[in-house]
């Protein structure tokens, strides 16, 4: 049994979420729960649970909203190339999103997700340079904008990343690290053009994962 603890902290308000799984042969059962499951005594708030075999299939069951959500993955190969695919259907709204990645090489790769029945699509380039720097333009069909985003890894587990949105004039500011050893954390500013006052907005999240 293998769980995660997830703490995000703002100048406002602190919330956190936990995660707990169990192995059933080739399938995870998990179940997932946010600071208003127990706050004021357990309830049925912000529980929700799946079944997921790993590279196929994940079925997500939204407990107080009793909706479920089914996502099915495979991945084709179409002229030598890697065509990853994601299909989620949510019952709640009948949507229904398609997502594909074509892995063009091992530092290249085009992304394009679609709500099928509107115009919502996007698509997003993704170079690789060097083995340490990321560099992901994408555009976004029903903003007609694009959106800009540039990673680097730096001392190994840690990653510095940039992004702009052009529809909003929003820029984020990211570090984060990802190590067993050290742990997890995401540190984030983020600050609205737009805004006269030019205030930014800063917020972190740690991560904890153990074995039970």
């Amino acid at each position: 049994m293998k769980g995660t603890l997830k703490a995000r902290y703002e100048l406002d308000q602190m919330t956190a979420t936990s995660t707990v799984s169990v192995r059933a042969g080739d399938l995870n059962l998990r179940a997932s729960m946010t600071d208003a499951t127990l706050v004021n005594g357990p309830s049925l708030n912000g529980l929700a649970l799946a079944v997921e075999k790993p590279g196929s299939f994940i079925i997500d069951y939204n407990v107080p909203k009793k909706d479920l959500r089914f996502q099915f993955m495979n991945t084709v190969r179409v002229l030598e190339k890697q065509l990853k695919l994601n299909y989620v259907h949510f019952k709640g709204d009948s949507r229904t999103v398609l997502d594909g990645t074509l892995v063009l090489d091992s530092a290249n790769k085009v992304s394009a997700n679609h709500t099928i029945g509107s115009r919502n699509c996007k698509l997003k380039y993704t170079f690789l340079h060097n083995g340490l720097t990321t560099i992901e333009p994408s555009y976004d069909f029903t903003k007609n904008a694009w959106d800009f985003s540039i990673s680097k890894r730096v001392y190994g587990d840690d990653v510095l990343k940039a992004m702009y949105q052009t529809s909003s004039k929003n820029v984020t500011l990211e570090w984060s690290r990802n190590s067993k050893s050290n742990g997890s954390f995401k540190v984030l500013a983020s600050l609205n053009l737009a805004d006269d006052h030019k205030m930014p907005k800063l917020s972190a999240e740690s991560t904890w994962d153990f074995e039970m």
